[in-house]
């Protein structure tokens, strides 16, 4: 083995050992703070009327929206396209609305105790968020790594026609951009999706 091959692995170990250890923590402190976020936002809402199988819902779409958007804008990370506006309006919209559920939970204690209660609504999107980044950037470094092992073509024309069948197709630049190639390359890509889907 050579020094170069050894120093290789070595950093991909390292880099396995940090993503792994950093993903653990981040699902652990976000478990936490999803229990304790959640807890605020059905106080809030049962202060305020509702009970009963509603109360106990209605916190569930807070999260459930932000979980939701997060994982549009990660699919389309991993596909190589652009996330659909809404994606991004309804994950700020979920993020202000937990956020806020957790600061009026904390009001009747001044600034200071909405500060406090609005801590696990930050913790919570932060580390979520944190992980959706370490997914996604996996992701866009997956064709490079994986360049010396698979056929790059055929993962371009997979990108190609996923992209397609989600209705966003890549264009020549972000096809190319993606997978480090010339446009006219991609525009091979293209022409060969386009025939594989033809001759289907």
């Amino acid at each position: 083995m050579t020094l170069e091959a050894s120093d290789d692995r070595e950093e991909n170990a390292t880099d396995r050992l940090i993503r792994g250890t950093t993903k653990l923590v981040v699902c652990c402190v976000a478990l936490i703070a999803a229990v304790v976020s959640y807890r605020h936002a059905y106080a809030v809402v049962t202060e305020y009327g509702e009970s009963g199988i509603t109360a106990i819902m209605i916190p569930l779409t807070i999260d459930g929206l932000v979980y939701a958007a997060s994982m549009v804008i990660l699919h389309s990370a991993r596909v190589g396209i652009k996330a659909p506006w809404l994606a991004w309006l309804l994950l700020w919209v979920g993020i202000t609305a937990t956020l806020a559920a957790n600061i009026a939970h904390g009001w009747q204690n001044g600034v200071v105790g909405s500060i406090v209660a609005a801590w696990p609504a930050v913790a919570l999107v932060g580390c979520y968020e944190m992980l959706m980044w370490l997914v996604r950037s996996n992701a866009y470094r997956r064709p490079e790594s994986d360049s010396g092992t698979n056929d790059v073509d055929q993962q371009a024309i997979h990108a190609y026609q996923e992209s397609v069948r989600i209705g966003s197709p890549l264009s020549e630049r972000r096809l190319a951009e993606r997978f480090g190639k010339s446009r006219r390359w991609a525009r091979a890509i293209m022409e060969k999706s386009a025939n594989e889907e033809d001759d289907k």
